[in-house]
Parts: structure tokens; C-alpha cells; sequence
């Protein structure tokens, strides 16, 4: 058991994240389901957490190189979730795990910022950047269940705007420097995931909400989804990498924020309806996603050497 957990990549959180906005998303169709996802969540926590407590000095070292740093978001953005999924058990206690989940997101915004921000190389920019900045939006999307709307609200426009910036500096390293080495390629999906979560921070959060800015909002993210699903059917030809951990959330939330984007037109009493069907499309993908990624990593932790090897 040692050896798994010490294989565990710091990306399982992205997987952890994956699930537990998973579970979310398929609620319409069943409780069971939702918690079913909480608790596959809750045990990629509890690998992960194992990973700290027995390897620290992996973490540490992990967390001097700007993709992995970046990509740790992802365990306070999951955190922010599963508060949402312990509330029935936990009552008022969930809230300050909520807390926490922020103030932890707060801590690698400022650490992020100060070790790879200003001292900017444009060659380690990656998609990932994004998980950073526009990562605490999740406290928009899961503020509705603390009753922390105005929270929410802030977060949402923290990310609105990092979105902005973060979509010009990253889109710039892409252009100028396209020779991306293959561990590294299928961040380029996480391209899916910041207009959608604002999307769905902003319709959770906002209020009074402009149909026009969802609008605008939303069609940025319907095509920056098009464009990073194009590109993950040609990264999952790439052998496994624990990157493969960006095929997961990105979709979800896109699925998400339709569903949302939907709700709220109908509300302002100008209904789309041909997005139930985008819905549909986008939470099958999702789902097969998630599944799929999930299946490669445990693959991959609990392989045998020899099996492990040939995985990477």
C-alpha cells in the first residue's frame, strides 16, 4: 500500500474535483448517484491526503514546479464541493470547512503569484495558470449552500477578471511557443473550464443577473469547449499521464454551466431549449470522461512495477 500511495500525483485532486462536480451535475437524475461520486471523491481525498502525510518531502518539491503548484488548486476547489456533501452530516461544520477550502485557494493565489508570477517565464505557462486564479469561483458555484451568496458574488468577479487575463497570457504562450512536450499536452483541455465556471458562479451568485453578459459568457465558453474537446480526442491517443487528470472537471463544469445557462434564460422568460439537448450531449461526454480517467489512475497508483512502467 506504501508503494500506491507514494505513485499518488499530486492531478488525483483534479480527479477528486472531477467527481465530486460530477455528482452535482447528475443530482437531477439521482441522489444516489451524487453521493456515490461524493464518496469516490472523498477516498481520492483520502489518497491524496495519505500522499502529505507519508511523502511531504515529494509535495514540497512538487510544489516548486509552476504545473504542479498550479494544478494543487484543484484539492481546495474539490474541498470547497465536499463541504457541499458533508452539510447534511455536519450541519454548521461544513461552512468553516468551506472556509478553510477558500483560505487555502487565497494562500496559493498569493504563493503562486509571488514564485511564478513575478518572476515570469512564458515557456512554463501552461492552461493549468487558470486553475489558480479563476479556480476560487468554485465558492460562487457552492456559496447558494452556505447561504454566502454575497461571497460568492466576490469570487465570482475575482475569477470573471483573472479569466480575462489569464486568457490572454496563456493563449499568448500557446501561440508563441507550440512545442509542447507530451506530459504536458492534455492541459491544454483545462481550456474548457474558466468561462464555464464563471458561467455557472455567475448564475449561482450574481444577482441582479444581465442576460446579455450570461449570453456573452456563455457562447465564450460553448467555444472554448468545442476547441479543448476537439483536442482531448487526439491527447487520449497519448499513453497515460497524470495529466490526463484535465479530462475531467473542464467537461463537467461546461455540462454545468449549460444546465445553468438553461435554468437562468428560462427564468428571465427567454427560454432556450435546444440547450437541454447540449446538456444531454455534454453530461454523457462528461460522464465517460470522469469515468474513464478515474479507471486510469487507479490503474496506474495500484499497477504492479512492472505494469506501472509500462504505463508511463
Amino acid at each position: 500500500m506504501k508503494d500506491a500511495i507514494k505513485k499518488v500525483p499530486i492531478p488525483i485532486c483534479g480527479v477528486m474535483l472531477g467527481m465530486a462536480a460530477l455528482g452535482n451535475l447528475l443530482q437531477s437524475y439521482s441522489e444516489g448517484i451524487r453521493s456515490a461520486c461524493g464518496i469516490v471523491a472523498a477516498i481520492l481525498m483520502a489518497l491524496f491526503l495519505l500522499k502529505i502525510i507519508m511523502f511531504p518531502k515529494m509535495i514540497r518539491e512538487d510544489m516548486n514546479n509552476p504545473i504542479m503548484a498550479s494544478v494543487s488548486g484543484t484539492f481546495s476547489m474539490a474541498l470547497m464541493l465536499l463541504a457541499g456533501y458533508a452539510k447534511p452530516f455536519m450541519g454548521a461544520a461544513a461552512m468553516y470547512i468551506w472556509f478553510a477550502a477558500i483560505a487555502l485557494h487565497v494562500v496559493l493565489i498569493v504563493y503562486f503569484t509571488v514564485k511564478f508570477i513575478f518572476k515570469l517565464d512564458m515557456k512554463k505557462v501552461f492552461a493549468s495558470y487558470y486553475i489558480v486564479y479563476v479556480g476560487i469561483a468554485v465558492a460562487a458555484v457552492s456559496a447558494p449552500a452556505f447561504d454566502r451568496q454575497g461571497m460568492g458574488a466576490a469570487a465570482f468577479w475575482f475569477g470573471f477578471v483573472t479569466l480575462l487575463a489569464m486568457l490572454v497570457l496563456v493563449t499568448v504562450r500557446y501561440a508563441k511557443y507550440r512545442e509542447i512536450p507530451n506530459p504536458a499536452k492534455p492541459l491544454f483541455c483545462i481550456y474548457a473550464a474558466p468561462a464555464s465556471l464563471c458561467v455557472a458562479g455567475y448564475a449561482q451568485s450574481v444577482t441582479p443577473k444581465s442576460y446579455g453578459f450570461l449570453m456573452a459568457m456563455y457562447a465564450l465558453a460553448a467555444a472554448l469547449y468545442v476547441i479543448a474537446l476537439v483536442k482531448a480526442i487526439g491527447f487520449l491517443k497519448l499513453p497515460f499521464f497524470p495529466s490526463y487528470a484535465s479530462f475531467t472537471f473542464p467537461f463537467v463544469i461546461s455540462a454545468i454551466a449549460s444546465k445553468q445557462t438553461m435554468a437562468c434564460a428560462a427564468k428571465m422568460e427567454m427560454p432556450l431549449p435546444f440547450l437541454k439537448y447540449v446538456v444531454l450531449i455534454e453530461t454523457i461526454i462528461a460522464t465517460a470522461l470522469v469515468l474513464y480517467t478515474l479507471a486510469r489512475f487507479m490503474a496506474f497508483i495500484f499497477a504492479k512495477p512492472k505494469e506501472a512502467a509500462a504505463a508511463k
